[in-house]
């Protein structure tokens, strides 16, 4: 919010919040300022996904948050698309601008179902599905996310730690 040196001390107070939930909501990575809406988002489309398969729902892990947003804290600087080569399962995305939600993350990877062949248990040519497999990998039961904003404008980078981890060659995920 704009405010002039004519604007009433209310409108100054009413910008100063908007850009401390600004803050709080683009910068929630330390555990204590989560917001319980965007652990929702993060879980709600992933555990839908595993309820179609009668799948146990993922419990949301203090743990991996805290890795999550170890990751995402670097990836802030340069926003690049690499994956943290850590202990467990992980999803990232990424997204120009920077009002991509939770949700909006889950989702895409999610939609990914419609490219995985569980009969060949792998990819219809030309797609991607390796993010839906690991969420609904049969054995992973942990989830632990984290958004952030980049630096300079680079966009939004979330990632989404599991475990115990998926995706192992020549297994099915369910």
């Amino acid at each position: 919010m704009k405010t002039n040196r004519s604007s009433s001390k209310m409108k100054t107070m009413h910008g100063f919040i908007l850009i401390f939930l600004f803050i709080i909501t683009t910068n929630y990575t330390k555990a204590a300022v989560t917001p319980q809406s965007y652990t929702k988002q993060f879980l709600g489309p992933q555990n839908a996904a595993r309820a179609v398969l009668r799948l146990p729902p993922l419990v949301w892990d203090a743990k991996l948050e805290k890795y999550a947003a170890w990751y995402a804290n670097k990836r802030r600087v340069d926003c690049a698309l690499e994956h943290s080569s850590g202990p467990y399962g992980e999803n990232i995305f990424w997204g120009s601008g920077n009002g991509w939600s939770p949700v909006q993350a889950a989702n895409a990877w999610v939609s990914e179902r419609q490219g995985y062949k569980y009969r060949s248990n792998s990819c219809a040519y030309g797609m991607v599905c390796g993010h839906y497999t690991q969420i609904v990998w049969r054995d992973t039961r942990r989830i632990g996310c984290a958004r952030v904003v980049c630096y300079g404008g680079r966009g939004v980078f979330m990632t989404c730690n599991y475990d115990p981890p998926g995706n192992y060659i020549g297994e099915r995920p369910y």
